[in-house]
Protein backbone atom coordinates (compact mmCIF):
# COMPACT_ATOMS: atom_id res chain seq x y z
CA UNK A 1 0.00 0.00 0.00
CA UNK A 2 1.68 2.95 -1.21
CA UNK A 3 1.92 5.98 1.70
CA UNK A 4 -0.74 8.54 -0.17
CA UNK A 5 -2.96 5.53 -0.13
CA UNK A 6 -2.57 4.99 3.70
CA UNK A 7 -2.72 9.05 4.25
CA UNK A 8 -5.88 9.26 2.61
CA UNK A 9 -7.73 5.86 3.92
CA UNK A 10 -6.77 7.00 7.57
CA UNK A 11 -7.69 10.54 6.82
CA UNK A 12 -10.92 9.21 5.95
CA UNK A 13 -11.49 6.78 8.74
CA UNK A 14 -10.62 9.00 11.11
CA UNK A 15 -12.46 11.96 9.95
CA UNK A 16 -15.43 9.66 9.80
CA UNK A 17 -15.00 8.80 13.23
CA UNK A 18 -14.72 12.20 14.22
CA UNK A 19 -18.25 13.15 12.60
CA UNK A 20 -19.83 9.99 14.62
CA UNK A 21 -18.58 11.38 17.94
CA UNK A 22 -19.25 15.17 17.11
CA UNK A 23 -23.51 14.27 16.73
CA UNK A 24 -24.83 14.10 20.23
CA UNK A 25 -27.80 11.86 19.60
CA UNK A 26 -24.98 9.44 18.91
CA UNK A 27 -23.98 7.05 21.79
CA UNK A 28 -26.16 8.70 24.10
CA UNK A 29 -24.14 6.97 27.29
CA UNK A 30 -20.66 8.63 25.89
CA UNK A 31 -19.81 11.90 28.08
CA UNK A 32 -18.07 14.72 26.56
CA UNK A 33 -14.81 13.79 28.05
CA UNK A 34 -15.35 10.68 26.58
CA UNK A 35 -16.42 11.78 22.92
CA UNK A 36 -13.36 14.39 22.97
CA UNK A 37 -10.84 11.49 24.13
CA UNK A 38 -11.89 8.93 21.69
CA UNK A 39 -11.74 11.64 18.83
CA UNK A 40 -8.27 12.42 20.01
CA UNK A 41 -7.26 8.81 20.21
CA UNK A 42 -8.46 7.82 16.62
CA UNK A 43 -6.87 10.97 15.07
CA UNK A 44 -3.32 9.46 17.00
CA UNK A 45 -3.67 6.46 16.04
CA UNK A 46 -4.53 7.06 12.34
CA UNK A 47 -1.86 9.18 12.06
CA UNK A 48 0.74 7.23 13.68
CA UNK A 49 -0.46 4.36 11.11
CA UNK A 50 -1.08 6.36 7.53
CA UNK A 51 1.22 9.16 8.12
CA UNK A 52 5.61 9.84 7.93
CA UNK A 53 4.98 11.92 11.07
CA UNK A 54 7.28 11.41 13.68
CA UNK A 55 5.48 9.21 15.87
CA UNK A 56 6.12 11.21 19.31
CA UNK A 57 5.25 14.78 17.32
CA UNK A 58 2.09 12.89 17.33
CA UNK A 59 1.99 11.80 21.03
CA UNK A 60 2.14 15.25 22.37
CA UNK A 61 -0.19 16.69 19.80
CA UNK A 62 -2.68 14.34 21.29
CA UNK A 63 -1.87 14.91 25.01
CA UNK A 64 -1.37 18.76 24.89
CA UNK A 65 -5.28 18.82 22.46
CA UNK A 66 -6.20 16.68 25.35
CA UNK A 67 -4.89 18.96 28.09
CA UNK A 68 -6.36 22.06 26.29
CA UNK A 69 -9.55 20.62 26.05
CA UNK A 70 -9.89 20.03 29.70
CA UNK A 71 -10.21 15.93 29.69
CA UNK A 72 -7.09 15.84 31.49
CA UNK A 73 -4.92 18.64 33.96
CA UNK A 74 -1.67 20.03 33.02
CA UNK A 75 0.24 18.55 36.15
CA UNK A 76 -1.02 15.17 34.30
CA UNK A 77 0.75 15.44 31.62
CA UNK A 78 3.75 17.00 32.60
CA UNK A 79 4.18 15.10 35.57
CA UNK A 80 4.49 12.10 33.43
CA UNK A 81 7.81 13.25 32.80
CA UNK A 82 8.51 12.12 36.17
CA UNK A 83 7.06 9.22 36.79
CA UNK A 84 9.71 6.62 38.25
CA UNK A 85 9.60 4.10 35.04
CA UNK A 86 10.77 7.36 32.53
CA UNK A 87 13.36 7.86 35.17
CA UNK A 88 14.59 4.21 35.47
CA UNK A 89 15.31 4.31 31.39
CA UNK A 90 17.11 7.32 31.57
CA UNK A 91 19.38 5.95 33.92
CA UNK A 92 19.79 3.05 32.76
CA UNK A 93 20.64 4.47 29.50
CA UNK A 94 23.34 6.12 31.29
CA UNK A 95 24.45 2.58 33.01
CA UNK A 96 24.48 1.50 29.23
CA UNK A 97 27.15 3.93 28.26
CA UNK A 98 29.65 3.01 30.71
CA UNK A 99 29.31 -0.86 29.55
CA UNK A 100 29.70 0.07 25.84
CA UNK A 101 32.47 3.00 27.24
CA UNK A 102 34.36 0.09 28.62
CA UNK A 103 34.35 -3.13 25.56
CA UNK A 104 32.68 -5.18 27.59
CA UNK A 105 30.65 -6.62 25.07
CA UNK A 106 33.63 -7.87 22.96
CA UNK A 107 35.13 -9.81 25.83
CA UNK A 108 31.16 -11.41 26.79
CA UNK A 109 31.52 -12.01 22.63
CA UNK A 110 34.85 -13.69 22.75
CA UNK A 111 33.54 -16.16 25.96
CA UNK A 112 30.88 -16.96 24.44
CA UNK A 113 30.51 -17.36 20.83
CA UNK A 114 34.75 -18.03 21.11
CA UNK A 115 33.68 -21.71 21.93
CA UNK A 116 31.37 -22.90 19.29
CA UNK A 117 32.34 -25.75 17.22
CA UNK A 118 29.77 -26.42 14.94
CA UNK A 119 26.85 -24.36 13.49
CA UNK A 120 24.49 -24.78 15.85
CA UNK A 121 26.27 -24.21 19.08
CA UNK A 122 27.29 -21.12 17.29
CA UNK A 123 23.69 -20.21 17.01
CA UNK A 124 22.20 -20.90 20.50
CA UNK A 125 25.41 -19.36 22.09
CA UNK A 126 25.14 -16.17 20.03
CA UNK A 127 21.26 -16.13 21.19
CA UNK A 128 22.59 -16.87 24.85
CA UNK A 129 24.80 -13.94 24.44
CA UNK A 130 21.93 -11.36 23.10
CA UNK A 131 19.51 -12.63 25.42
CA UNK A 132 22.26 -11.46 28.40
CA UNK A 133 22.20 -7.69 26.52
CA UNK A 134 18.84 -7.57 27.48
CA UNK A 135 20.29 -6.48 31.20
CA UNK A 136 22.83 -4.66 30.20
CA UNK A 137 21.12 -2.13 27.41
CA UNK A 138 17.53 -0.50 27.44
CA UNK A 139 15.39 -0.63 24.22
CA UNK A 140 16.13 -3.06 20.98
CA UNK A 141 17.70 -0.62 19.21
CA UNK A 142 20.12 0.09 21.44
CA UNK A 143 21.23 -3.47 21.66
CA UNK A 144 21.41 -4.06 18.28
CA UNK A 145 24.15 -1.16 17.69
CA UNK A 146 25.74 -2.75 20.19
CA UNK A 147 25.92 -6.29 18.78
CA UNK A 148 26.39 -4.64 14.94
CA UNK A 149 30.32 -4.79 15.76
CA UNK A 150 30.18 -8.39 16.80
CA UNK A 151 27.98 -9.80 13.87
CA UNK A 152 30.09 -7.68 11.11
CA UNK A 153 33.62 -10.06 12.67
CA UNK A 154 31.67 -13.38 12.85
CA UNK A 155 30.83 -12.32 9.07
CA UNK A 156 34.49 -11.66 8.10
CA UNK A 157 34.80 -15.28 9.57
CA UNK A 158 32.21 -16.96 7.72
CA UNK A 159 33.05 -14.90 4.82
CA UNK A 160 33.00 -18.58 2.51
CA UNK A 161 29.74 -19.40 4.04
CA UNK A 162 27.22 -17.23 2.84
CA UNK A 163 23.50 -18.70 3.81
CA UNK A 164 25.82 -19.05 7.43
CA UNK A 165 26.33 -14.94 7.23
CA UNK A 166 22.63 -14.29 6.03
CA UNK A 167 21.29 -16.68 9.11
CA UNK A 168 23.26 -14.77 11.30
CA UNK A 169 22.00 -11.60 9.79
CA UNK A 170 18.08 -12.29 10.89
CA UNK A 171 19.23 -14.08 14.07
CA UNK A 172 20.24 -11.00 15.59
CA UNK A 173 17.82 -8.81 15.14
CA UNK A 174 15.17 -11.70 15.55
CA UNK A 175 16.88 -12.88 19.13
CA UNK A 176 17.13 -9.35 20.46
CA UNK A 177 13.54 -8.30 19.83
CA UNK A 178 11.87 -11.67 21.31
CA UNK A 179 14.34 -11.28 23.84
CA UNK A 180 13.34 -7.64 25.30
CA UNK A 181 10.25 -9.23 27.13
CA UNK A 182 12.59 -10.63 29.40
CA UNK A 183 13.42 -7.27 31.32
CA UNK A 184 11.13 -4.35 32.45
CA UNK A 185 13.98 -2.19 30.77
CA UNK A 186 13.76 -4.42 27.69
CA UNK A 187 11.66 -2.18 25.40
CA UNK A 188 9.49 1.09 25.94
CA UNK A 189 6.05 -0.57 25.58
CA UNK A 190 6.86 -2.41 28.97
CA UNK A 191 7.16 0.93 30.79
CA UNK A 192 4.14 1.95 28.96
CA UNK A 193 2.12 -1.19 30.12
CA UNK A 194 3.57 -0.93 33.74
CA UNK A 195 2.23 2.86 33.89
CA UNK A 196 -1.50 1.73 32.44
CA UNK A 197 -1.51 -0.91 34.44
CA UNK A 198 -0.75 1.11 37.69
CA UNK A 199 -3.53 3.98 36.77
CA UNK A 200 -6.07 1.88 35.36
CA UNK A 201 -5.96 -1.04 38.33
CA UNK A 202 -3.21 -0.19 41.31
CA UNK A 203 -1.48 -3.26 40.20
CA UNK A 204 2.56 -2.01 39.82
CA UNK A 205 4.62 -4.41 38.52
CA UNK A 206 8.19 -4.07 39.54
CA UNK A 207 11.45 -5.42 38.11
CA UNK A 208 11.91 -8.34 40.24
CA UNK A 209 8.22 -9.51 39.15
CA UNK A 210 8.67 -9.08 35.45
CA UNK A 211 12.18 -10.65 35.60
CA UNK A 212 10.20 -13.39 36.96
CA UNK A 213 7.70 -13.85 34.46
CA UNK A 214 9.45 -12.05 31.45
CA UNK A 215 12.75 -14.16 31.52
CA UNK A 216 11.43 -17.45 31.28
CA UNK A 217 9.95 -16.72 28.33
CA UNK A 218 12.37 -14.54 26.49
CA UNK A 219 14.81 -17.85 26.67
CA UNK A 220 12.36 -20.30 25.48
CA UNK A 221 11.26 -17.67 22.43
CA UNK A 222 14.66 -16.68 21.64
CA UNK A 223 15.75 -20.38 21.58
CA UNK A 224 13.48 -21.27 19.74
CA UNK A 225 13.33 -18.32 16.97
CA UNK A 226 17.25 -19.45 16.71
CA UNK A 227 15.63 -23.02 15.43
CA UNK A 228 13.85 -21.27 13.00
CA UNK A 229 16.13 -19.24 11.88
CA UNK A 230 18.16 -21.77 11.20
CA UNK A 231 16.23 -24.15 9.65
CA UNK A 232 14.71 -21.41 7.17
CA UNK A 233 17.50 -19.83 6.10
CA UNK A 234 20.38 -22.57 5.74
CA UNK A 235 20.57 -26.21 4.12
CA UNK A 236 21.31 -29.34 5.65
CA UNK A 237 25.05 -28.80 3.68
CA UNK A 238 25.36 -25.25 5.33
CA UNK A 239 25.10 -26.82 9.15
CA UNK A 240 27.59 -29.43 8.48
CA UNK A 241 31.06 -28.81 9.19
CA UNK A 242 32.97 -26.86 11.61
CA UNK A 243 33.13 -23.17 13.01
CA UNK A 244 35.87 -21.72 14.61
CA UNK A 245 35.75 -18.40 15.54
CA UNK A 246 39.00 -16.31 17.10
CA UNK A 247 39.72 -13.88 19.13
CA UNK A 248 41.38 -11.87 16.75
CA UNK A 249 38.80 -11.49 14.14
CA UNK A 250 36.50 -10.34 17.05
CA UNK A 251 39.25 -8.05 18.06
CA UNK A 252 39.36 -6.27 14.27
CA UNK A 253 36.02 -4.96 15.07
CA UNK A 254 36.50 -3.51 18.53
CA UNK A 255 39.02 -0.59 19.71
CA UNK A 256 38.90 -1.69 23.27
CA UNK A 257 40.77 -4.82 24.20
CA UNK A 258 38.68 -7.94 24.34
CA UNK A 259 41.59 -10.66 25.77
CA UNK A 260 44.50 -10.11 28.37
CA UNK A 261 44.24 -8.70 31.72
CA UNK A 262 40.98 -6.24 32.59
CA UNK A 263 41.41 -2.58 33.27
CA UNK A 264 40.41 -0.98 36.22
CA UNK A 265 37.53 0.75 33.97
CA UNK A 266 36.40 -2.63 32.92
CA UNK A 267 36.39 -4.30 36.73
CA UNK A 268 34.73 -1.52 38.02
CA UNK A 269 32.13 -1.25 35.45
CA UNK A 270 31.62 -5.31 35.50
CA UNK A 271 31.25 -4.89 39.18
CA UNK A 272 28.64 -1.72 38.87
CA UNK A 273 26.63 -3.57 36.21
CA UNK A 274 26.54 -6.48 38.62
CA UNK A 275 25.32 -4.58 41.34
CA UNK A 276 22.28 -2.62 40.17
CA UNK A 277 21.29 -5.87 38.39
CA UNK A 278 21.16 -7.53 41.54
CA UNK A 279 20.30 -4.74 43.96
CA UNK A 280 17.14 -4.72 41.13
CA UNK A 281 16.39 -8.49 41.57
CA UNK A 282 16.31 -8.24 45.23
CA UNK A 283 13.66 -5.10 45.46
CA UNK A 284 11.00 -7.37 47.26
CA UNK A 285 14.46 -7.54 50.37
CA UNK A 286 15.51 -4.23 50.53
CA UNK A 287 12.36 -2.14 49.28
CA UNK A 288 14.62 0.64 46.96
CA UNK A 289 12.67 1.66 44.19
CA UNK A 290 14.23 0.30 41.09
CA UNK A 291 14.59 3.80 39.28
CA UNK A 292 16.51 4.97 42.99
CA UNK A 293 18.96 2.11 42.28
CA UNK A 294 19.43 2.82 38.15
CA UNK A 295 20.54 6.66 39.17
CA UNK A 296 22.42 5.40 42.15
CA UNK A 297 24.41 3.16 39.61
CA UNK A 298 24.05 5.80 37.17
CA UNK A 299 25.32 8.64 39.21
CA UNK A 300 28.54 6.47 40.37
CA UNK A 301 28.92 4.95 36.33
CA UNK A 302 29.66 8.82 35.58
CA UNK A 303 31.44 10.20 38.80
CA UNK A 304 35.02 11.52 38.29
CA UNK A 305 36.88 8.69 40.56
CA UNK A 306 34.83 5.87 40.17
CA UNK A 307 33.27 6.26 36.39
CA UNK A 308 33.80 5.54 33.03
CA UNK A 309 31.90 7.92 31.07
CA UNK A 310 31.30 11.64 31.50
CA UNK A 311 27.54 12.70 32.53
CA UNK A 312 27.13 14.36 29.43
CA UNK A 313 28.32 12.27 26.92
CA UNK A 314 25.86 9.37 28.66
CA UNK A 315 22.88 11.79 28.43
CA UNK A 316 23.59 12.07 24.78
CA UNK A 317 22.94 8.44 24.11
CA UNK A 318 19.68 8.84 25.67
CA UNK A 319 16.37 8.64 23.80
CA UNK A 320 14.72 11.86 24.67
CA UNK A 321 12.16 11.56 21.75
CA UNK A 322 11.38 8.36 23.47
CA UNK A 323 10.59 9.35 26.87
CA UNK A 324 8.25 12.37 25.58
CA UNK A 325 6.44 9.77 23.54
CA UNK A 326 6.22 7.81 26.58
CA UNK A 327 5.41 10.46 28.87
CA UNK A 328 2.53 11.60 26.09
CA UNK A 329 1.22 8.19 25.86
CA UNK A 330 0.71 7.24 29.59
CA UNK A 331 -1.90 10.84 29.86
CA UNK A 332 -3.53 9.49 26.51
CA UNK A 333 -3.95 6.67 28.99
CA UNK A 334 -4.78 8.22 32.13
CA UNK A 335 -7.65 10.03 29.52
CA UNK A 336 -9.29 6.76 28.34
CA UNK A 337 -9.83 5.76 32.03
CA UNK A 338 -10.46 8.60 33.67
CA UNK A 339 -13.16 10.03 30.77
CA UNK A 340 -14.32 6.10 30.89
CA UNK A 341 -13.84 6.12 26.68
CA UNK A 342 -11.58 2.84 27.12
CA UNK A 343 -14.68 1.34 29.56
CA UNK A 344 -17.06 2.41 26.50
CA UNK A 345 -15.36 1.17 23.96
CA UNK A 346 -15.53 -2.95 25.48
CA UNK A 347 -18.77 -2.03 27.26
CA UNK A 348 -20.14 -4.39 24.24
CA UNK A 349 -18.48 -7.35 25.32
CA UNK A 350 -20.38 -10.26 27.03
CA UNK A 351 -19.34 -9.94 30.64
CA UNK A 352 -17.94 -13.20 32.29
CA UNK A 353 -18.93 -14.61 28.86
CA UNK A 354 -15.96 -15.31 27.13
CA UNK A 355 -13.85 -17.93 27.76
CA UNK A 356 -10.69 -16.86 29.20
CA UNK A 357 -8.15 -18.71 26.89
CA UNK A 358 -10.27 -17.55 24.05
CA UNK A 359 -10.54 -14.05 25.11
CA UNK A 360 -6.46 -14.48 26.23
CA UNK A 361 -6.46 -15.97 22.13
CA UNK A 362 -7.56 -13.52 20.34
CA UNK A 363 -5.63 -10.58 22.24
CA UNK A 364 -2.57 -12.16 21.57
CA UNK A 365 -3.63 -13.05 17.71
CA UNK A 366 -4.31 -9.33 17.34
CA UNK A 367 -1.12 -7.81 19.16
CA UNK A 368 0.86 -10.26 17.24
CA UNK A 369 -0.38 -8.91 13.93
CA UNK A 370 -0.48 -4.93 15.03
CA UNK A 371 2.88 -4.58 13.90
CA UNK A 372 1.71 -4.57 9.82
CA UNK A 373 -0.47 -1.72 10.81
CA UNK A 374 1.63 0.33 13.59
CA UNK A 375 5.35 -0.03 13.11
CA UNK A 376 6.23 1.32 16.60
CA UNK A 377 6.52 -0.99 19.43
CA UNK A 378 5.62 1.87 21.83
CA UNK A 379 2.59 2.71 19.76
CA UNK A 380 1.09 -0.49 20.10
CA UNK A 381 0.66 -0.71 23.16
CA UNK A 382 -0.12 2.89 23.94
CA UNK A 383 -2.87 1.81 21.67
CA UNK A 384 -3.70 -1.71 22.61
CA UNK A 385 -3.16 -1.97 26.35
CA UNK A 386 -5.34 0.32 27.63
CA UNK A 387 -8.32 -1.62 25.76
CA UNK A 388 -6.85 -4.74 26.58
CA UNK A 389 -6.82 -4.05 30.48
CA UNK A 390 -10.63 -2.54 30.02
CA UNK A 391 -11.94 -5.31 28.23
CA UNK A 392 -10.10 -8.25 30.44
CA UNK A 393 -11.73 -6.40 33.51
CA UNK A 394 -15.25 -6.63 31.53
CA UNK A 395 -14.40 -10.28 30.98
CA UNK A 396 -13.55 -11.21 33.77
CA UNK A 397 -10.08 -11.98 32.96
CA UNK A 398 -7.03 -11.00 35.58
CA UNK A 399 -5.34 -7.79 33.71
CA UNK A 400 -1.63 -7.88 34.35
CA UNK A 401 -2.42 -11.54 33.00
CA UNK A 402 -3.86 -9.78 29.77
CA UNK A 403 -1.55 -7.03 29.44
CA UNK A 404 1.49 -9.11 29.80
CA UNK A 405 0.69 -11.10 26.77
CA UNK A 406 -0.24 -8.41 24.72
CA UNK A 407 2.64 -6.80 25.09
CA UNK A 408 5.29 -9.96 24.87
CA UNK A 409 2.82 -10.85 21.43
CA UNK A 410 3.89 -7.71 20.08
CA UNK A 411 7.48 -8.21 20.59
CA UNK A 412 7.00 -9.73 17.41
CA UNK A 413 7.38 -7.63 14.71
CA UNK A 414 9.99 -9.24 11.95
CA UNK A 415 7.66 -9.42 8.90
CA UNK A 416 8.96 -6.73 6.96
CA UNK A 417 12.25 -4.79 6.85
CA UNK A 418 10.79 -1.69 8.18
CA UNK A 419 8.42 -3.41 10.91
CA UNK A 420 11.34 -2.74 13.36
CA UNK A 421 14.61 -0.79 13.96
CA UNK A 422 17.09 -4.12 14.82
CA UNK A 423 15.46 -5.83 11.15
CA UNK A 424 16.23 -2.63 9.50
CA UNK A 425 19.47 -2.41 10.50
CA UNK A 426 20.40 -5.74 9.94
CA UNK A 427 18.92 -5.54 6.75
CA UNK A 428 21.37 -3.23 4.68
CA UNK A 429 24.91 -3.39 5.80
CA UNK A 430 27.61 -2.33 3.01
CA UNK A 431 29.50 -5.22 1.71
CA UNK A 432 28.16 -8.04 3.86
CA UNK A 433 25.55 -10.16 2.27
CA UNK A 434 22.03 -10.15 4.69
CA UNK A 435 18.56 -10.94 4.16
CA UNK A 436 16.09 -9.99 1.62
CA UNK A 437 12.31 -9.35 2.53
CA UNK A 438 11.53 -12.95 1.38
CA UNK A 439 13.85 -14.47 3.96
CA UNK A 440 11.88 -12.46 6.57
CA UNK A 441 8.44 -13.45 4.98
CA UNK A 442 9.37 -17.51 5.46
CA UNK A 443 10.58 -17.15 8.48
CA UNK A 444 7.85 -15.03 10.05
CA UNK A 445 5.21 -17.56 8.41
CA UNK A 446 6.55 -19.78 10.92
CA UNK A 447 7.63 -17.97 13.68
CA UNK A 448 4.38 -15.53 13.98
CA UNK A 449 2.31 -18.56 15.22
CA UNK A 450 4.70 -20.63 17.23
CA UNK A 451 5.41 -16.93 19.13
CA UNK A 452 1.71 -16.72 19.53
CA UNK A 453 1.22 -19.91 20.62
CA UNK A 454 4.27 -19.92 22.94
CA UNK A 455 2.66 -16.76 24.86
CA UNK A 456 -0.75 -18.04 25.09
CA UNK A 457 0.86 -21.68 26.65
CA UNK A 458 3.21 -19.21 29.14
CA UNK A 459 -0.26 -17.02 29.67
CA UNK A 460 -2.46 -20.13 30.92
CA UNK A 461 -0.20 -22.84 32.27
CA UNK A 462 3.11 -20.94 33.23
CA UNK A 463 2.10 -16.96 34.13
CA UNK A 464 -0.41 -18.67 36.79
CA UNK A 465 1.89 -21.03 38.89
CA UNK A 466 3.85 -17.85 39.23
CA UNK A 467 1.52 -15.89 40.70
CA UNK A 468 -0.46 -14.24 37.87
CA UNK A 469 -3.59 -16.10 37.18
CA UNK A 470 -5.48 -15.98 34.45
CA UNK A 471 -8.87 -15.21 35.97
CA UNK A 472 -9.13 -11.65 38.48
Amino acid sequence: MTLNLRLALALCVSLSLCALLAVPGNFPSLGTDARLTLAVFALATCAWIGTPIDDTYIALGAGLALTVTGVISSDTLFGTLGDSTVWLLICAFVLAAAVTRTGLAGRVAVFLVGGARTVRQLTHLTTAALVVTAFAVPATSGRAALALPVFLALAKALADRKRLVVMLALLFPTVILLSAVATLIGAGAHLITVSVLWEATGNRIGFTEWLLLGLPLAVVSSHLAAECVLLTTTRREDRQGPVHITPEQIQEHSDRPVTGAWSQAEIRCAALLGTVVLLWCSEPLHQVSPAVVALIGAVVASSPALGTVRLKDALRTVPWSLLLFMAATMAMGVALADSGAAKWLVGGLPAGGVPPALFLTVVIVVSTAAHLVLQSRSARSSVLVPLVVAAAVGAGVNPVAAALASTAAAGFCHTLPASAKPVTLFADIPGTPTYTPRDLLRLSAVLAPLTAALVLLFAVAVWPLLGVPVLR
